[in-house]
């Protein structure tokens, strides 16, 4: 197994319903270590920057709205094989999919609002930590 870092941001519906403690706790129970964290408000273009995948499709403009809403928490989380780690623990994207105990079953309201965004690919987390940290490494024990 590898150490490695992923990405994850706590959205601003979670935010606002007070669910950030739960939901770093859920991190560090699964074995995951907050690598680095900031809470702050994204501002427009870097969230459109963080969501240019998505520019022409339908929903972008709902997204970078919601998105940009109130704080966020930006995250690096580290531990052993940690982006397929951070996505089972998410869940489903739409919460009602989501299994039981997962983060967007029990914190997201739907398919957009759904809590938490984390990396898809060890190659996302690259990109997606560079975009909003200095640096963030995996600290030894």
């Amino acid at each position: 197994m590898a150490k490695e870092l992923t990405f994850s941001i706590i959205k601003p519906n979670a935010v606002k319903k007070n669910a950030i403690g739960d939901i770093i706790a859920t991190f560090e129970k699964s074995g995951l270590k907050i690598a680095a964290a900031k809470l702050t408000v994204l501002s427009r273009k870097k969230c459109e920057e963080f969501y240019a995948e998505h520019k022409e499709r339908p929903f972008f403009g709902e997204l970078v709205d919601f998105m940009t809403s109130g704080p966020v928490v930006l995250m690096a989380l580290a531990g052993e094989n940690a982006v397929t780690k951070n996505r089972e623990i998410m869940g489903a994207t739409d919460p009602k999919k989501a299994a039981p105990g997962t983060i967007r079953a029990k914190h997201g309201d739907n398919v957009g609002e759904n809590a938490v965004h984390g990396s898809d690919s060890p190659q996302s987390a690259a990109r997606e930590l560079a975009l909003f940290f200095e640096k963030a490494e995996i600290v030894n024990e």
